[in-house]
């Protein structure tokens, strides 16, 4: 057991990229070296399902037999650039304002991808939040499926209540940006 801790590594890196759909991704980090995997149980263990590709990544890794591997995911900051949200009119909120807004616990309705949008559903409150693809990806990550507890910010639109920002579940309860 004290072998194995010893084999344990903290890195910081970016997202290659990853597909839920193959259940695995890859890491990169700026120290040269292989890929490290990053396998979709040890992204669900973190309370995501997907991650944008270009996302800042702390993980723990382990060396197998297979090469270097993620067993834990740390934290997850979104991709570089992404420091403003959009809005219905289409303009920019500053990342102040959008880290001032409450967090309210939501469950994704549907997802879908190529469409680039989907809805959430805020507990104890019964109309949609929209969620536009831009915004997921400005939050960190590439995909929602239905059914994921997820914490979001939100703003009023021209046509109702949208994501500002999504944040994993997890992430929520600890009151992460």
């Amino acid at each position: 057991m004290v072998e194995e801790e010893k084999a344990l590594e903290q890195v910081q890196g970016r997202v290659k990229w990853f597909d839920p759909a193959k259940g695995f991704g890859f890491i990169t980090t700026g120290e040269g070296g292989s890929d490290i995997l990053l396998h979709a149980n040890v992204l669900r263990n973190f309370g995501q399902g997907s991650v944008a590709d270009g996302a800042g990544i702390v993980v723990t890794v382990q060396q197998t037999a297979r090469g270097v591997q993620a067993v834990e995911v740390i934290s997850i900051t979104p991709p570089e650039g992404a420091g403003l949200a959009l809005t219905a009119n289409g303009g920019e909120t500053p990342n102040e304002e959008i880290l001032a807004l409450p967090i309210e616990p939501a469950r994704v309705k549907w997802f879908d991808k190529a469409k680039g949008f989907g809805f959430a559903n805020v507990f104890g409150r019964a109309e949609d939040v929209f969620v536009h693809i831009e915004v997921l990806r400005q939050s960190g990550f590439s995909d929602l499926q239905a059914g994921e507890a997820v914490g979001l910010r939100i703003i009023e639109g021209k046509r109702g209540r949208m994501a500002a920002q999504v944040l994993s579940w997890e992430a929520a309860l600890r009151g992460s940006a």
